[in-house]
């Protein structure tokens, strides 16, 4: 964590928002309210985690951390779901990151995962052979709910709940494409690339359970990169990885840049 530059912890910063402003917007009810103190994407959807709320700045104190926190649970409160605070521990100071969680917890905020973001400049090759699978790119209902479904069972979320959130015509166009790898008919492993200030932006990767640990994910992500250099000429690649993710991103060459902490609200009215 500690080699990276004050500009790629930034820029990591401001991918997260960017893509997380890129689905809010794409959804049916969603929006983006953008405050001094507080960046917040929301979907307006079941999954918490796409009701997100994001420092603008680094916090230098409690208070400020505290005022950025009340900014977006009153934000929420006016709606039904759960929410989602995302923040690092390089934008926080030191005295204010120990007292962070107990701030949070004031506005029933608790620890929801632990968040890596990562860059590239480029991939690293392959240190084994990868499986050989079909791609097929999402361009209508099927595939949108093959990204959903795979999603939604890789964390623990009912499918309805994943295509709330992802079965989105508008979260594919021009500047967003997805993929899904496909072992005979079945859907195995999906990613979705997007171009958010000219690096390749890199989501959505999961992996059904059966098809695991044979290569899937590194695949069909390698496939979105490559269709990232072939459209846009872009190399530089961003990515926010769960714990679970993280050796394989490693291994593609993917660095640490900073660490996320989410915390999760439940939704206004309940406990």
């Amino acid at each position: 964590m500690h080699s990276a530059t004050q500009a790629e912890i930034d820029e990591s910063h401001a991918q997260f928002r960017c893509a997380w402003r890129r689905m809010a917007l794409a959804g049916r009810a969603g929006e983006v309210v953008e405050r001094p103190e507080i960046y917040i994407a929301a979907s307006h959807v079941s999954w918490a985690l796409m009701n997100a709320s994001f420092l603008r700045a680094p916090a230098e104190t409690e208070q400020a951390l505290a005022t950025s926190v009340a900014s977006a649970a009153r934000y929420f409160s006016t709606g039904k779901h759960a929410w989602t605070f995302v923040v690092s521990d390089d934008w926080l100071a030191p005295q204010v990151r120990e007292r962070a969680e107990s701030i949070l917890a004031w506005y029933k905020l608790k620890p929801l995962a632990v968040i890596t973001g990562m860059v590239a400049d480029g991939l690293a090759e392959p240190t084994h052979p990868l499986p050989s699978l079909e791609f097929r790119p999402v361009q209508d209902t099927w595939g949108r709910q093959a990204v959903a479904d795979i999603n939604a069972q890789s964390y623990d979320a009912s499918r309805e709940t994943g295509r709330e959130a992802f079965d989105v015509e508008a979260l594919y166009g021009p500047d967003s494409r997805g993929f899904v790898a496909c072992r005979g008919d079945a859907p195995a492993s999906s990613t979705v690339v997007m171009r958010v200030d000219d690096v390749a932006y890199i989501a959505l990767v999961a992996t059904s359970p059966e098809h695991r640990r044979v290569g899937a994910a590194e695949v069909v992500m390698r496939r979105a990169l490559q269709e990232a250099r072939d459209a846009w000429g872009l190399q530089r690649t961003v990515l926010h990885a769960t714990e679970a993710g993280l050796p394989l991103y490693l291994r593609m060459g993917y660095r640490p840049v900073t660490r996320f902490r989410v915390y999760k609200a439940p939704p206004p009215g309940t406990t």
